[in-house]
């Protein structure tokens, strides 16, 4: 496993400057102990800095216009749960704010939201862009293999309402066929993000680096502790599937707590 060059350059604001690394990080075996360790911590940086509110505020009015839209045009209804789904594929770049909110309450820095837009002279911000990119681009082609799914189970039929919808999802042979084949592929989908995102903006948030290393910390990452990445991955569905339950307050409080989590998670790998 290759060692991260540690270049002398850093770039930062006095105290809180980034060392620049060149190649992908060692990491460390973990155990599941260190996943409830993670969101312990990711609990506590929560509650010193809330920011439920914020996520309302955006999540509400995102879920009430593809509601609005759906219920117009019907043939949008298949979309709905990928959407949902496909969160989680993009979660990751969605918690910038928070890794860096964790990594500055850790060194004993200034958490006040003001300092979230320094990110951007971080001396990662274009790496950080386009692995964002790449996650986007993957939540699309997730969009298009879900609705290829659906043609494909109800031979291009589309249902002419929401309880039309239902019915025919959970009560004919056509509807468990949709089931089975969209969570296979979703567990596909899930786990090619999770080996590029475990912990790849996490440490973009803390070092300079290209894409290529954060990536590759992601790949070590998952490759050494695979069986304990798996249950995190697990973890990061059920309370995404338990915030959709919940008409979307749930995202609220575990978006924010995951992302924290995710900090110390990527400081329990790499040390």
């Amino acid at each position: 496993m290759s060692t991260p060059i540690i270049l002398a350059t850093r770039r930062g604001r006095g105290d809180d400057a980034r060392e620049y690394i060149s190649a992908p990080m060692q990491v460390r075996d973990i155990t599941v102990a260190d996943l409830v360790d993670a969101l312990r911590k990711g609990w506590d940086d929560f509650m010193a800095k809330p920011s439920h509110i914020a996520f309302l505020a955006v999540v509400y009015p995102i879920a009430g216009l593809l509601l609005a839209q759906a219920s117009v045009d019907s043939s949008l209804l298949p979309l709905m749960f990928p959407l949902l789904a496909g969160f989680a594929l993009i979660g990751p770049f969605a918690g910038l704010g928070l890794y860096d909110i964790s990594r500055r309450r850790e060194r004993g820095l200034d958490t006040s939201w003001r300092h979230v837009p320094e990110l951007f002279d971080a001396g990662s911000i274009r790496a950080i862009l386009v692995l964002g990119a790449l996650l986007f681009g993957l939540f699309a082609l997730w969009l298009w293999a879900a609705m290829g799914i659906y043609d494909w189970a109800f031979a291009g039929s589309r249902p002419a309402s929401v309880g039309e919808f239902a019915r025919e999802l959970f009560t004919t042979t056509d509807g468990l066929k949709l089931i089975v084949a969209g969570h296979l592929a979703g567990l596909g989908f899930a786990f090619v993000a999770l080996m590029l995102s475990a912990v790849s903006f996490p440490l973009l948030v803390d070092k300079h680096a290209d894409v290529g290393v954060a990536i590759g910390t992601s790949f070590n990452a998952v490759r050494r502790n695979p069986v304990t990445m798996l249950v995190w991955g697990a973890i990061i569905a059920a309370a995404l599937g338990i915030g959709a339950a919940t008409a979307f307050i749930g995202f609220a409080v575990f978006i924010p707590v995951l992302a924290h989590a995710s900090w110390h998670l990527y400081r329990r790998l790499t040390g």
